[in-house]
């Protein structure tokens, strides 16, 4: 059972030094990943926090990065966050990294791959 998938965000983490981290691998998420933040007092003050915390536990790494924490993912753009809940939407609840889609012009349906693109790539 395939556990753990890789990505590559869109835009990418920038850390102190200025490097960007883009390449990264995210593992299935379990209960207790689920559970654990709720406790968390900056999850009950602010829920949309909860995101942040989450990635952090299920995220495994991030380019050259000894560690990934809840304090990378909120140093992370925006556009990254978003793209790392859909990817982590999408690994838990289907098991892959594929999506079906339909292009807006033609109607036809094909498959892109949600662990690689860019912003404006599919």
């Amino acid at each position: 059972m395939r556990t753990e998938f890789a990505f590559e965000l869109p835009r990418g983490y920038v850390d102190e030094s200025g490097t960007v981290h883009r390449d990264g691998a995210m593992r299935l998420a379990t209960a207790k990943d689920e559970l654990v933040p709720l406790q968390d007092v900056r999850v009950r003050e602010n829920p949309p926090y909860l995101s942040v915390v989450l990635l952090g536990r299920v995220i495994t790494r991030l380019g050259t990065l000894p560690q990934v924490h809840d304090g990378v993912v909120e140093g992370m753009f925006a556009s990254d966050l978003a793209f790392l809940q859909d990817f982590y939407r999408q690994i838990n609840a289907e098991g892959h990294t594929l999506a079906t889609v339909a292009c807006p012009s033609c109607a036809e349906s094909f498959e892109v791959d949600f662990a690689g693109s860019r912003l404006g790539e599919s």
